[in-house]
């Protein structure tokens, strides 16, 4: 048997994968998946588990007697089946004398570095001393506006995060295909470059458990890619499918997203992902434009801002606007809003943001 060129990887499951058709926890593919987690921990290689599967396991255990609307039933399902779940993972580890742990968080911990860099302590702290962190969204607390897309987008947050060199995503499909996977003729797409763009490829079509589809898992594949993680989107039905990924030398259906050869900072990979977390806009003249976007990438100053909206803290993620109204990089704010809108196109003043703290879109 080969071996692994990953140290550490993120492994996310989702719902289509620990689910049966009746909506009930698939409990022999959960066990089995643990088994190749456990085995790849007994050889060296971290894992950290991105699980869906609490809603739906939580409607399999509750006949409501009223109906609910979508928000007070995804609250309900995840505050039953998320104990259900964990508590299998538990017991399922704990037959292989591994100890896991829960870690449940929201978009909104995400969107300050402080709240960041604390989920990534606690994570290497379990990693450290050997146990396996089972990683979910809080859908008790979560509100349709604080939602992630869908646990793909947070398993790339959390690979991202941890600096795995691999994220693996567990579909119920081999990976991405050039046309509808359920007709005939079309070929799954066994490796994407940068340079490839298979996006003409991909449908909207989305699970009936959970909340994602392709589009977002190319869309984050792509995004974590170009940060230097190797980003893999194969079938988690497939017998030994995560050993089999892991082993150099074994043949098995994927789509492999290779990674750019060059890796951003880990504070510019904080920003990469928290577009969706930005306080404010920062407008900018086309000098400026063009300078933060060059190849080497000037900081933005306040002599080529025109406009600032919204209201923020020194150090809030902010976007970057043109003059044509087209985003083009987020960035961490040097300024509160106050300050900022005093300092608006004046010259020999501190950045508004720092090249260092720039991600170009």
């Amino acid at each position: 048997m080969g071996h692994s060129a990953y140290k550490l990887i993120a492994v996310k499951i989702g719902s289509n994968v620990l689910t049966r058709r009746d909506g009930t926890l698939d409990i022999t593919r959960m066990s089995a998946l643990v088994d190749q987690v456990a085995e790849l921990h007994r050889r060296g290689t971290g894992v950290i588990l991105v699980s869906s599967g609490a809603v739906a396991s939580g409607r399999s255990e509750l006949k409501l007697s009223q109906q609910l609307d979508t928000v007070s039933a995804r609250q309900l399902y995840s505050a039953v089946g998320q104990a259900k779940l964990i508590n299998r993972y538990y017991e399922l580890f704990r037959d292989h004398g591994i100890a896991c742990g829960q870690v449940l968080t929201t978009k909104e911990n995400f969107s300050t570095r402080r709240h960041y860099l604390n989920q990534k302590h606690c994570m290497e702290v379990m990693l450290e001393n050997g146990v396996i962190p089972v990683v979910n969204e809080n859908d008790t607390v979560s509100l349709t506006e604080l939602m992630f897309t869908d646990n793909d987008e947070l398993s790339g947050l959390i690979a991202s995060m941890m600096d795995v060199q691999a994220l693996v995503i567990l579909s119920n499909i081999d990976g991405v295909y050039d046309g509808d996977p359920s007709l005939p003729g079309s070929s799954l797409i066994a490796d994407i470059r940068q340079v490839e763009d298979a996006a003409a490829y991909i449908t909207e079509s989305r699970s009936s458990l959970g909340r994602g589809g392709m589009a977002t898992k190319y869309r984050i594949a792509t995004k974590v890619a170009s940060e230097g993680i190797a980003v893999i989107i194969a079938n988690g039905k497939r017998d030994n499918i995560l050993l089999d990924l892991m082993d150099e030398d074994a043949q098995v259906p994927r789509t492999l997203f290779h990674p750019s050869q060059e890796s951003a900072s880990g504070v510019k990979k904080w920003i990469a992902h928290s577009e969706g977390f930005s306080k404010g806009v920062i407008h900018v003249n086309a000098g400026a434009a063009e300078a933060i976007t060059a190849p080497a990438r000037a900081s933005l100053l306040p002599v080529g801002v025109t406009r600032v909206e919204g209201s923020f803290d020194d150090g809030d993620i902010v976007r970057v606007v043109n003059p044509e109204g087209n985003v083009i990089a987020w960035g961490r704010i040097g300024y509160d809003s106050a300050t900022a809108l005093a300092t608006v196109g004046k010259r020999d003043e501190k950045p508004f943001i720092h090249s260092d703290y720039l991600y170009i879109d």
